[in-house]
């Protein structure tokens, strides 16, 4: 469906293209995705009646700064540049991509347009009016939680950003200060740090937030029989979305945690519900490579307490880490135990094992076991992560020997919280 709409004039639009935005932080479009997630669980025949297709061609106005917010927009096709200010002299320019939303804000608030959306291509959008919007909160009430709690993250993402970046800055200009000697090498130490920032934030997470929505559109508008026929490929490209997703977010963390900028949120937590979560990452190429895993937990094992994502992604890593180099029909352990003081997890594989050499050296950046002919063991970053989160949680993490000899076994402690009560107990009080 073409909508007669206001067009710019080509030489607003040439002005318009020659902003050339900043790329948008990958962060700042999770909005996008976790609708495409949601409304892939929804029913057909709601969504056909309450959303319309519309096409734009490059030029068109779609929304002007200042207009009711009687609509939003999903993103099918094509992008769009996000205006605000003039048209003819733009202040604020942002992009816009398939997967995406427009328009919520203005929706949620009820009040004017904050900015002006243009369409950049020939655009493809689903539009989503104030009645259909209001008949999928009240059938479906998540969309609601949902899209407030993507808003929300992409302003703390936005914010942490800049303060890990800020920090970063600051400490590094004090090294080059006082440590004129080895200004050099600060410099290298630099550049490194920036280009791996670069690396993560634009070369693969922007790229991989685009293939889990396309996954997700997908889901949304391909028939039912072909997505039944290509269940299991739509499985492995999802699995491996979220298992790229965790390594990437251990990465960031690495840096925050390394200068004490990742303020922990700690919960009791229930270890065998984490385990199970992190085994889900896996449970596919586990079970493609006869891989068994089990877990061992004793039934009085106490709640520890903990930062939940922090430690489900020590988990992950680890467990990674076995998946890796454990061999088909391998065997994987995982198993904890708890005294008065701590809870010890101890995670065991039947792979090549890793040598005393090496069993302090896999945990620091880019290190890895193995020589020769050897597979290597290590991943750079994982590792590192580990070792970090769990020292900001109090505990320990080394490598130790099998009781055969066989594979290798990581351990990690986590310190439980102390018994209230107990010193008054021994008093008398």
């Amino acid at each position: 469906m073409k909508l007669a709409v206001d067009k710019l004039s080509k030489k607003e639009f040439e002005n318009l293209l020659a902003a050339q935005p900043e790329p948008v932080d990958p962060a700042a479009t999770a909005a996008g995705t976790a609708w495409m997630e949601l409304l892939s669980t929804v029913d057909r025949t709601l969504l056909q009646e309450i959303m319309t297709e519309l096409h734009y061609e490059p030029g068109d106005v779609i929304l002007r700064e200042g207009s009711v917010g009687s609509a939003m927009f999903l993103i099918w096709s094509g992008r769009v540049a996000v205006v605000k200010g003039s048209l003819r002299s733009p202040t604020i320019v942002m992009y816009r991509q398939p997967g995406e939303i427009v328009g919520e804000m203005a929706l949620l608030e009820n009040k004017p347009r904050s900015a002006s959306v243009v369409a950049l291509d020939s655009v493809r959008l689903l539009h989503i009016n104030q009645e259909g919007f209001d008949m999928l909160l009240k059938t479906h009430p998540e969309f609601g939680a949902s899209l407030l709690a993507s808003l929300s993250a992409r302003l703390r993402a936005v914010q942490e950003m800049a303060s890990v970046n800020s920090k970063i800055g600051r400490e590094l200009t004090a090294e080059l200060t006082t440590l004129q000697t080895e200004n050099k090498h600060l410099l290298e130490l630099h550049q490194l740090r920036q280009e791996m920032s670069d690396l993560i934030i634009h070369d693969l997470r922007s790229p991989l937030g685009n293939i889990h929505t396309v996954l997700n559109m997908l889901e949304l508008v391909l028939p039912e029989d072909i997505l039944a026929e290509n269940r299991e490929l739509l499985m492995i490209a999802d699995v491996s979305y979220r298992r790229m997703q965790n390594l990437i977010d251990s990465l960031l963390d690495v840096a925050r945690l390394e200068i004490d900028d990742l303020p922990l949120s700690l919960t009791p937590l229930d270890l065998p519900a984490l385990v199970k979560q992190a085994e889900m990452l896996f449970a596919f190429t586990m079970k493609q490579r006869s891989i068994t895993f089990s877990t061992v937990f004793p039934d009085d094992l106490p709640a520890v307490p903990g930062d939940e994502e922090r430690l489900r992604r020590v988990l992950a890593n680890l467990l990674d880490n076995a998946v890796k180099f454990t061999p088909k029909n391998g065997r994987i352990t995982l198993t904890a135990v708890a005294d008065d003081r701590e809870v010890r997890v101890t995670l065991t594989d039947n792979g090549p094992g890793i040598a005393p050499a090496d069993r302090e050296r896999i945990f620091r950046r880019f290190a890895q076991a193995g020589s020769g002919n050897t597979r290597q063991r290590g991943f750079g970053l994982g590792l590192v992560y580990c070792r970090l989160a769990v020292q900001a949680h109090g505990g320990r993490i080394w490598v130790e020997d099998t009781e055969d000899g066989v594979g290798s076994r990581f351990v990690f402690t986590l310190p439980l919280a102390p018994k209230t009560g107990a010193n008054d107990a021994k008093s008398g009080n």
